[in-house]
């Protein structure tokens, strides 16, 4: 499968703003960030936008993370598809974790937003 280079370098970019929010504990940027109908499937089950932005009130979520192993994959003209592998450290953990990330986009006027997204953990 060719790699849409372009592509992937702006919804990498997307995807790490969420991460950083993650990091910073920055509600509005994850808000703005994930699509009003956003769904998250996760290992503990479904997660609105309100539900994924949050897990932020009382401050980060990570420590610290690494995305790499980047794919995307077109799925129409305003949809594509971003996977990755991501390790990452949870506030107050010792031990990193890794997992799968496939997150589906959507464009809009004023710029991509993440409405899907499902994490695999990763077997080491």
């Amino acid at each position: 499968m060719e790699q849409d280079n372009e592509l992937l370098a702006e919804l990498t970019t997307c995807e790490e703003l969420v991460w950083d929010a993650l990091v910073e504990g920055d509600i509005a940027t994850d808000e703005k960030m994930l699509h009003a109908d956003f769904l998250g499937v996760y290992s503990t089950g479904f997660a609105t936008r309100d539900e994924h932005s949050g897990q932020l009130d009382d401050g980060p979520t990570v420590t610290r993370y690494k995305l790499t192993g980047h794919r995307v994959m077109r799925l129409g003209r305003d949809h594509a598809v971003l996977s990755y592998r991501a390790d990452f450290l949870r506030a107050g953990q010792q031990a990193s974790e890794a997992m799968y990330v496939s997150s589906i986009w959507q464009r809009e006027p004023d710029g991509w937003r993440n409405v899907f997204s499902q994490d695999t953990t990763a077997r080491e």
